[in-house]
This record gives C-alpha cells, structure tokens and sequence, in this order.
C-alpha cells in the first residue's frame, strides 16, 4: 500500500443509505474500476433496507464514485501502472453524507504469494502438532 487514500462519494439511492445507516454494508472482495473517466464500485453488497417492500435497490448493483476530476486522472495513471489497483478500505458517514475511503494497492507477485502460502502452511503444520502433543498429556 502506498499510504495514499482519497476519499470519495457514492451515488446512492434512498434505501441504501437507510441500509448502510443500519450497518448492512459489505465491501469484502469490492474494489473500483476506472472507466471511460468514471470511477464504479463493483462487488460492494448492501443489504436491501427491511422497510423498503417493492422501492429496494438491487444488492449488488455497480455504484457511480463522485471525484474531482484532476484526483480521478491522477488515480487513472496510477491504475494503469502494473500491478496497482484502487481498493475500499472503509465507507463512512460523514456531514450527513455517504463517503468511501479509497487506497491504492499493488497486488502480490507470484514469489510473495508463493512465499505466503509456505508460512501458512508451516503454521498449519505447527498447530497440528501442537494440538497433538496437547492431546497426549
């Protein structure tokens, strides 16, 4: 991570800002992509509002960001550099207002992922061992 992040605005539709208000708000496996000089969320699930009958959004619709231009061309030439991409690390109330939390992010190489994968493993192993030698006793 780069330790830079923009914050951004969300168009919404009336129920979901009732919903994300209640917390039913997921950005696990989101993130943005930056087309024809727009910013879209994709993969964000907010549940549908309990009181909302037949005006509910879909869950998992693709959601328009709002960004000054000049901050979504330097997020474009940064996005289209290899390996980077833009993420939601968090979205948030704020004045009244919906507003995501934007970082960029440069994905794992295949050697860090191969790396992860041994640690992960050898702590499996150690923790299977571990609860082995704690039965025995």
């Amino acid at each position: 991570m780069s330790g830079i992040t923009h914050e951004a605005g969300i168009v919404l539709v009336g129920t979901e800002v009732k919903s994300l208000r209640l917390g039913k708000g997921n950005l696990k496996d989101s993130y943005v992509q930056v087309e024809e000089g727009e910013a879209f969320l994709h993969n964000t699930h907010i549940s549908p509002y309990p009181y909302g009958h037949q005006f509910n959004h879909e869950p998992e619709r693709v959601r328009k960001l709002l960004l000054h231009k000049r901050e979504l061309r330097r997020l474009m030439g940064k996005t289209q550099e290899r390996g980077y991409t833009l993420v939601p690390l968090k979205m948030y109330l704020k004045n009244g207002k919906i507003k995501l939390e934007l970082g960029l992010a440069k994905g794992k190489t295949l050697y860090d992922k191969r790396e992860t994968l041994k640690k992960r493993s050898a702590d499996r192993e150690i923790e299977k061992v571990m609860k082995e030698a704690k039965g025995r006793r």
